[in-house]
């Protein structure tokens, strides 16, 4: 008898297994019509319908596309990432650990159902994508990145292990329709594209591209965001200092704002090649005597903290302040290591329609 209880009970704990893996890989949608890869909104547009796919993203599917096919109503479509068990009555973007991009207004959804703006507006016959960067997944900060007709709109840096994050769709209004494809592909190197600059000087090429010890600042990364960097961000007046998460540091800035940048350079700083400055060319820095191979301390990692302490300690002789400013007032300071080769003047920017005029060599009083 205790033979035949025991094989029963063998038999149960195998069919709850298969159940686990059944639900832990099937798809989740509510007030919507799935035909294929059509999903067509079926509620009565006072509630919203959501599809999560089965999957998230991951470095062998780091990407998925929606055609919106018809914007019915108010075209109230969102794009995006959510948890696995997200509340499928809710917009992906709306709660926390969710973010997306919304087609009726171009805004951002961030773990908030107040948006900030990102990016164009998108309508009938146009494809939203959303990705993740590979190279950014095992660090438990995944940079998400929204598309719009094949070309990059803006990306942002997510608290959320890419694990955790499944491709997802939200409708909101009677006739909405989309055609999803979870296999989509995009190649990222050919979607970067340099950022306009409005002057010939050999000075704006820095701003594009920042190089130290031959390796390049990521594109795809906000100032501040990697290690060694340090900015002041305008949307959400915070500070990023080798980050993605900032803190709380001085006012947004708006239109017609100036911000300014700048350093204090201690009496007893240590200047690297200081006898031969004339002759220095920032593109092409040299490892220190006696340093066997060439370190970057931009994208030193978590398993590098006791290193990265002792180059600190190194390099304390290379400390400088960075301050920022805002209308020509001062807002704050950060105590910061100069890495190898020197900062350069930086500017990100994260959404189209965006534009800034620089000036990098200001008269100050």
């Amino acid at each position: 008898m205790d033979d035949i209880n025991l094989h029963y009970r063998f038999l149960n704990w195998r069919r709850r297994i298969r159940d686990v893996r059944a639900v832990r890989f099937q798809e989740r949608y509510k007030r919507m019509l799935k035909n294929g890869d059509t999903l067509s909104y079926q509620g009565n547009s006072d509630e919203v319908g959501c599809y999560v796919a089965p999957r998230p993203l991951s470095k062998g599917n780091c990407y998925f596309e929606v055609t919106i096919m018809d914007t019915g109503v108010r075209g109230t479509i969102a794009v995006g990432l959510v948890p696995q068990f997200y509340k499928l009555d809710h917009q992906p973007g709306w709660l926390p650990q969710s973010v997306a991009y919304h087609a009726d207004d171009g805004k951002l959804y961030d773990g908030n159902p107040v948006g900030q703006q990102f990016g164009p507006k998108c309508n009938r016959g146009d494809r939203i994508g959303c990705g993740i960067y590979c190279d950014t997944i095992e660090a438990g900060l995944t940079t998400v990145f929204f598309t719009k007709n094949g070309k990059e709109v803006g990306s942002l840096a997510f608290p959320v292990a890419a694990e955790c994050l499944f491709p997802a769709i939200g409708m909101h209004s009677l006739g909405e329709e989309v055609r999803l494809d979870l296999q989509a592909e995009w190649d990222m190197e050919e979607a970067d594209s340099v950022m306009m600059v409005d002057s010939h000087e050999d000075d704006w090429g820095r701003l594009y591209d920042i190089r130290v010890t031959g390796t390049d600042y990521p594109k795809n990364r906000h100032p501040g965001w990697s290690q060694g960097s340090v900015a002041y961000h305008a949307d959400d007046g915070k500070i990023f200092h080798g980050s993605g998460v900032g803190e709380p540091f001085g006012p947004r800035c708006i239109e017609g704002d100036i911000m300014g940048c700048g350093i204090m350079f201690p009496r007893d700083y240590i200047s690297d090649g200081e006898d031969d400055i004339d002759e220095w060319d920032p593109l092409e820095v040299l490892p220190r005597q006696g340093v066997g191979r060439i370190q970057n301390v931009l994208y030193l990692n978590d398993d590098d903290e006791e290193e990265g302490d002792e180059l600190d300690q190194e390099h304390d002789g290379r400390k400088v302040m960075v301050f920022f400013a805002r209308n020509g007032k001062l807002m704050g300071r950060r105590e910061v290591v100069v890495p190898p080769g020197g900062f350069y003047p930086t500017v990100g920017m994260l959404s189209s329609g965006e534009k800034i005029k620089v000036d990098l060599h200001p008269l100050s009083g």
